[in-house]
């Protein structure tokens, strides 16, 4: 019992050091979404196309990032739920002193695939958000060099 009770309580401060993380995630992408947008406002006033496509391009990403990161923080947070019902109950076993050893196995069992399933959530975010980065590096370094060659040939271009 003591053992069970151990291994839920190191995998409960795994979910809550993962639910730390995803809350900053969520601030950072907030943080820029807001940025992208007011820089996406003052830009308007620009005479280069280009620019206010890379503009539109960024916002457009961050947005579907900011989406992919609210999907996967929701998740995670209904998966941190479950872990927190499962360890309850854990602890109401343990003060009850039902020992049911199978429904025990079960219960870590339980406890074991949860935090996998946050740490494969938390990793697939990661791993979409910086793809989508290295996307945005790229398609704004295209434009950047397209509108260098543009602007040579023609010196008016409006949004």
């Amino acid at each position: 019992m003591h053992k069970t009770f151990k291994l839920c309580h190191k995998c409960s401060v795994v979910v809550v050091i993962v639910v730390l993380v995803e809350v900053v995630v969520v601030v950072v992408v907030v943080v820029k979404v807001v940025i992208v947008l007011s820089s996406s406002s003052s830009s308007s006033s620009r005479s280069s196309s280009s620019c206010c496509t890379s503009t539109a391009i960024a916002a457009a990403v961050t947005v579907v990032k900011l989406v992919v990161v609210i999907v996967a923080a929701a998740t995670e947070v209904a998966v941190v739920v479950v872990l927190v019902i499962v360890v309850g109950l854990v602890v109401v076993l343990e003060t009850v002193k039902v020992v049911v050893v199978v429904v025990l196995v079960v219960i870590v069992v339980i406890v074991v695939i949860v935090v996998g399933l946050v740490v494969v959530l938390v990793v697939v975010k990661v791993v979409v958000v910086v793809v989508v980065e290295a996307a945005v590096v790229v398609v704004v370094l295209l434009s950047s060099s397209s509108s260098s060659s543009s602007s040579s040939s023609s010196s008016r271009n409006y949004c």
